[in-house]
Order: C-alpha cells, then sequence, then structure tokens
C-alpha cells in the first residue's frame, strides 16, 4: 500500500504550551490507522493539524499528495473529520442537516439526495430523517456526524473518538462502517480510548504523548513486549515428565505450569505448535485445547507510555 499522509517535524506550540513536538508519521492508503494516548496528549490537536484547521508552529504534512500550508482548501474538501463536538444544527431535521452539508461539499442534488439517504440507512436513522435534531440523543448525534464526515467520500477519514456515548449495538454499527470504508480501500485515521475497539479495527498504532512514542502492528507490539505463549491444557493434570518433554521440544524458548495447563513460550508457534501436541500424545497426555495466550492491548499500553513517561 502507497503512503497516503506523510508528516514531517510537525509542530503545534500555543504559547508556551508544547502540544504536538516533531510529528513524524506515515499512514497508508486503505488502513486503519490508530492514534492512541492519555487526554491531554495531543490527538484532537494533531487531527485539526492533519485537516488544515489550524496552522502548524512549524513542521509540515502531505496529504494525497496535497501540501500543508500550501493546499489547505483543497485538504479541507478532501478530507472528512468527526471531532468530539457533533457540530449539528438542532433545529433542522436530520435530512436537512446532511443536505445542508452535502451543499457545502459541492455535491449537487442527485448526489447530495443519494448520498444522504445512503448514509442515514447506514447509521440507522432512516425512519428518524425526518425529526429535528433536537430530540436525538447523544448517540443519535454521533451518528450523525459520522454520516455528515462521510457523505462527499473522503479519501481519508479522521475519527476522533466515534462510539464515544453509544449503545453496543450503535457502536458496532460504528465499527463495521469503518471496515466498510477499509474494504473501500478508504483511509480512517483513528483517535480512541476503547483499546479493545482499536485491537479489533486498526492495522497500525502508533502511541502518542505530544510526540509518537511507537508505531507498530497490535501483535507485534505483544509479540515484543510479552512473546508469543501457547496454553495448552492436557489430560488428566500436566505432570513434570510433560513439561520436561514440552521443553525438549526445537522451538520452545521456555514453559511452565500454571493451573493446570503447560503455558509455552515460542518465536513461531504455528510451526511449533503441531510438534508440542505430538510430543505430549506420544508421551501419554490427552490434549484437551490448545490457544494462545495474548496480552491485552491495556496491559501494552500501560506498560509503553508509563515506561516513557518521566
Amino acid at each position: 500500500m502507497g503512503v497516503v499522509l506523510r508528516t514531517d517535524g510537525l509542530t503545534k506550540r500555543f504559547g508556551r504550551v508544547l502540544a504536538v513536538d516533531r510529528l513524524d508519521i506515515e499512514v497508508r492508503e486503505g488502513e486503519v490507522f490508530g492514534f492512541l494516548g492519555p487526554n491531554g496528549a495531543g490527538k484532537t490537536t494533531t487531527l485539526r493539524l492533519l485537516c488544515a484547521l489550524v496552522a502548524p508552529t512549524s513542521g509540515t504534512a502531505e496529504l494525497a499528495g496535497l501540501r500543508l500550508g500550501r493546499d489547505d482548501a483543497r485538504i479541507r474538501g478532501m478530507v472528512g473529520i468527526l471531532t468530539e463536538h457533533p457540530g449539528l444544527y438542532e433545529r433542522l431535521t436530520a435530512a436537512e442537516n446532511l443536505r445542508f452539508f452535502a451543499a457545502l461539499y459541492g455535491l449537487d442534488t442527485a448526489t447530495a439526495s443519494a448520498q444522504v439517504e445512503r448514509f442515514l440507512r447506514l447509521m440507522g436513522l432512516w425512519e428518524q430523517r425526518g425529526d429535528a435534531v433536537a430530540t436525538f440523543s447523544r448517540g443519535m448525534k454521533q451518528k450523525m456526524a459520522i454520516a455528515r464526515a462521510a457523505l462527499h467520500e473522503p479519501r481519508i477519514m479522521f475519527l476522533d473518538e466515534p462510539t464515544t456515548g453509544l449503545d453496543p449495538d450503535a457502536a458496532r454499527t460504528v465499527r463495521e462502517f469503518i471496515l466498510a470504508l477499509r474494504a473501500e480501500g478508504r483511509t480512517v485515521f483513528l483517535c480512541t480510548h476503547n483499546l479493545d475497539e482499536a485491537d479489533r479495527l486498526c492495522d497500525r498504532i502508533a502511541f502518542f504523548k505530544r510526540r509518537v512514542i511507537r508505531i507498530a502492528a497490535p501483535d507485534e507490539l505483544r509479540a515484543e513486549l510479552y512473546g508469543r505463549t501457547t496454553e495448552i491444557r492436557v489430560m488428566p493434570a500436566p505432570l513434570p515428565a510433560h513439561l520436561e518433554r514440552v521443553l525438549g521440544t526445537p522451538g520452545v524458548s521456555e514453559a511452565w505450569l500454571e493451573n493446570g495447563s503447560i503455558l509455552v513460550r515460542t518465536a513461531d508457534p504455528l510451526h511449533t505448535n503441531p510438534a508440542l501436541v505430538r510430543t505430549l500424545v506420544e508421551g501419554g497426555a490427552e490434549v484437551a485445547f490448545v490457544s494462545e495466550r495474548r496480552a491485552s492491548l491495556e496491559d501494552v499500553y500501560l506498560r509503553i507510555v508509563e515506561e516513557t513517561t518521566p
């Protein structure tokens, strides 16, 4: 995949406050790129910089061949952004809101009508199209704001906490929408505090606290910090002899007993685990199940961020 967004030393100061410190990232075409950090880390400021809504103090960025500071109007027309506040016209109906923003994006009447219906249906709001937005719940307004950001089929979508205020069913709708955008080849730049959501959606994740701390795929981060661990449950309860056989299997770097299971650490479980199972069965053990024990993204996040905090 080609690079659709690249920053070069992008920096933003508000007086003496350094909000974004020499940001250098590359985001690929068609990926969901997670941007994770604590409150006050500068995530929302970064989104506003990249969407040409605020000017950088220094450095620059390029989005789909458009250069920040030179092509700002074209960048604003090419991207879609969901900010932390929906920013809708509450006296207008759902359909009127979207038709108004479609006109601002330059969509003709026929295209606008089709897009309004498409995205209201996707967000489960078609039946409420004639209702004033003032009557909507917080979650419904959030879905309206997502629909507004997607109306003009932007090449890059910037989403700031898109599932905030949504019930589980609505949050699933939004997650499926994000995956559909990726399937269409669109790029999604996702800021979220929901680590489980980031784990499920993101191809790569940047941990950020005024500057980028680490960028990698979630599983790469797990493997780097915690290794690859397999849990093997055997019947009857594992004996020391079973553990000795496991330790003698090529590719095993570490193994131990825990709560009636054998925990095995290897560099390449895909190739090592079949040999482990054969070894245990030949030794008289009955294997009940084999599963990967994965550290949560929360564990990974806390360890990386805390280790880099002065």
